[in-house]
């Protein structure tokens, strides 16, 4: 394996069509730690040429609910400085999918909860004494 130095050469407009995002998307992601610049002598943003890939796959792990800290810390993953491999980037994928499917069970548990009529909160039955109580009728 080597290792690619990565080049910051990116504009921000370009970053932004790369990943087919707004500029002020690229801005949050950069002011969130998502993705780095450095700055010209006539200090303009400059990106490296993961930047665009790296916003893609934060776009998609927002998408399953994760948060910024999350998603800094999946992007974790990938070097920092070099070119990312194509094992960085099957990594990333499969702890996306991981966690993608884990929220998914955890949804669809609480969906069956709600749709067997599971017992989702106190309701006093009379006044002496709070019971369960189903919200939906059994099916």
């Amino acid at each position: 394996m080597t290792t690619e130095t990565l080049e910051r050469d990116l504009t921000v407009s370009e970053v932004a069509e790369g990943a087919e995002v707004s500029i002020s998307a690229v801005r949050f992601y950069e002011k969130h730690g998502l993705v780095s610049a450095s700055r010209t002598s006539g200090n303009q943003r400059r990106f490296d040429r993961a930047a665009p890939c790296r916003i893609r796959v934060a776009r998609v792990a927002q998408r399953i609910g994760m948060t910024v800290g999350e998603i800094r810390e999946l992007l974790a993953l990938l070097p920092e400085g070099e070119a990312p491999q194509p094992e960085h980037w099957v990594a990333l994928y499969d702890a996306i999918l991981d966690e993608g499917q884990r929220r998914v069970r955890i949804l669809q548990r609480a969906m069956s909860d709600i749709m067997t009529g599971g017992k989702l909160c106190e309701v006093p039955v009379n006044d002496a004494e709070p019971t369960p109580r189903r919200v939906v009728p059994a099916r």
